[in-house]
């Protein structure tokens, strides 16, 4: 299916006025924005590096596939896991390091796309294989999104349950029945009644749930904390990270291949031939190395932007990096900066279970859109190994490497979609 072009409003390289353009852009800055700071608040890093990274990173998208796909980068939410894992052990400097790698295999993938075409990719990771594996990213962070919905200092805490079952149903009511911009930004739209509602319960019950010390002292113009590889810190070799977050980039490569082939139906355009593929995974590489360089989580193309573009029928590139460049700025505005960290654990909780579970189904319509038959053996073994393998957090440690979570299970999938034979007897 392709896009009409008679019902585009601004196409691809079309320029809006003024006043729209600003407009425009402030609404793609919107639908991103709840979903790209919500990555660093759970894995514990300043959000105004990944407000910052996301628009530098879109940038440099538009540049390398030649302002010709209106593609929006923001934090990944597949690497979540690894990345508080990897926070506990070694910091930040190891999440950086897994970043830039994970960038480097988008450059590899995309050499090999340029030579060898890119019909080994699905033979790679067919849907068997990536349904399942997706499903285990939004499983494997269930628990973290339900600790923070109930528990207080890790005690069950009835007061944070109810302002998550606040925040949880008013993005479920934004999302269903939101009408225009209202249904393209529901996860922004649920954190603001969760906070909203938490002052209100604060007021009532005289607890101290949301501080605004932090807001009053911190400066209208802020400087983020960033954690610039080679500059705040010295380099050194993190093996675990490279081998726990390396392998996500092939699962985070899936999504955007899919965001691609959303991108042709809306524009009408083919961006497999022009500017190509191995142009696209450069993109996204670069703007992963760009976050990882600066101390932010990894990115990847965003769902959120490409819905505004299909309800609004603006396609146009000028918008994408209009917002880009108000994330930039805003990243450097102190007091938006404090207000971010001032959102209380039980509405990231709220909207956590309502994410984790949209991504964990996503895997599922993966599996039901591809008619897979799961009579067949092979097909019920590499599912059940890889949901069992993944979500139960089974480790590979050698020789001080460890391999763990998504990654594992995704190293096992391959393997066994490789090996086991295609029919297999009764």
């Amino acid at each position: 299916m392709t896009a009409n072009k008679n019902d585009v409003i601004y196409d691809v390289h079309d320029k809006p006025p003024v006043g729209m353009w600003i407009g425009l852009s402030f609404q793609h800055l919107f639908a991103m924005f709840g979903a790209t700071v919500l990555v660093p608040i759970l894995v514990g890093i300043d959000p105004a590096i990944a407000l910052f990274s996301s628009g530098l990173g879109t940038l440099a998208h538009l540049s390398v596939t030649k302002y010709k796909i209106p593609a929006y980068m923001g934090s990944s939410f597949a690497y979540i896991l690894a990345m508080q894992s990897l926070m506990k052990s070694d910091g930040i400097a190891a999440v950086a390091q897994g970043a830039v790698v994970g960038g480097f295999v988008y450059f590899l993938v995309a050499l090999i796309v340029k030579f060898a075409g890119k019909s080994w990719i699905d033979k790679v990771l067919p849907p068997i294989v990536v349904g399942p594996i997706v499903m285990v990213i939004g499983l494997s962070l269930a628990g973290t999104a339900v600790n923070d919905a109930m528990n207080k200092n890790g005690q069950y805490n009835l007061t944070f349950l109810m302002i998550s079952l606040v925040t949880l149903f008013s993005v479920l009511a934004f999302n269903m029945f939101g009408k225009g911009l209202t249904s393209l930004i529901p996860i922004l739209l649920g954190i603001i009644v969760g906070y909203i509602f938490t002052l209100i319960v604060q007021q009532f019950t005289g607890t101290t749930i949301i501080s605004f010390d932090e807001i009053a002292k911190s400066s209208w113009l802020h400087v983020p904390n960033f954690d610039i590889m080679f500059v705040d810190y010295h380099f050194k070799l993190y093996p675990s990270a490279i081998l726990t977050m390396a392998p996500i980039a092939f699962v985070t490569m899936t999504e955007h291949f899919g965001h691609v082939m959303v991108l042709n139906s809306l524009t009408g355009n083919d961006y497999f031939k022009d500017p190509g593929l191995e142009r696209t995974l450069t993109g996204d590489g670069v703007a992963q190395i760009i976050a990882g360089f600066f101390g932010a989580p990894p990115v990847t193309s965003y769902g959120e932007n490409i819905g505004v573009m299909a309800i609004t029928k603006i396609h146009s590139i000028y918008v994408i990096a209009g917002a880009a460049c108000f994330a930039v700025i805003l990243s450097f505005i102190g007091k938006i900066s404090a207000l971010i960290h001032s959102i209380p654990t039980p509405v990231i909780g709220g909207v956590s279970i309502a994410l984790f579970g949209v991504i964990a189904s996503s895997g599922l319509k993966i599996l039901v859109d591809s008619k897979l038959d799961f009579d067949d053996k092979r097909n019920l073994l590499i599912a059940s190994v890889i949901l069992v393998s993944g979500i139960g957090g089974l480790t590979l440690n050698v020789v001080g490497i460890s391999i763990s979570g998504v990654a594992f299970s995704t190293i096992l999938g391959i393997f066994m979609h490789l090996i086991l034979p295609k029919t297999i007897e009764k």
